[in-house]
């Protein structure tokens, strides 16, 4: 069985990281998406929240999984026997960053990391870019699913 991860912190998942799930779904057999707990950020969708608010907007595809980690990527991959992290790449300065894990997790534990470049129409869309727009009163109602909506426009009424 072919099994990839899309690690992240989805808070909240945008229609960009749908975007990178969805094709990684269709090129394995099975796909993680690994939620990073960072206990000293404070995010605006506690961890289970966002577990389930992606379970949501990924329940049509049958191989994909969701789960949360803590600590190292490479060890969350070597626990489930998954030698390839799927991760989409917005621009230039993405792969600076992304190229320095890249080489890291391999040489730790010898996981492979397949770069996607995202679809042009999300090329500029990021968590908090969603974050800072909606809570100025801004339409990002094309940039997360409409699950994910419903639940920003609650939180941030409530803050």
């Amino acid at each position: 069985m072919r099994r990839a991860v899309c690690p992240g912190s989805f808070d909240p998942i945008t229609n960009g990281h749908l975007d990178i799930i969805a094709r990684a779904s269709r090129l394995y057999d099975e796909v993680y998406v690994a939620v990073m707990i960072n206990k000293s950020k404070k995010g605006l969708f506690e961890i289970d929240e966002r577990i389930d608010l992606i379970r949501q907007v990924t329940s049509e595809y049958a191989n994909v999984r969701v789960e949360a980690f803590h600590g190292l990527l490479v060890d969350f991959c070597k626990q489930r026997d998954i030698p390839a992290i799927v991760k989409g790449l917005r621009a230039v300065s993405d792969f600076d960053y992304e190229l320095q894990m890249a080489q890291m997790n391999n040489g730790l534990t010898g996981v492979e990391t397949l770069f996607v470049p995202t679809n042009p129409t999300y090329s500029f869309l990021s968590s908090s870019l969603v974050k800072e727009v909606a809570a100025w009163g801004g339409d990002v109602s094309h940039l997360v699913p409409p699950e994910v909506l419903d639940a920003l426009t609650k939180r941030l009424r409530q803050d």
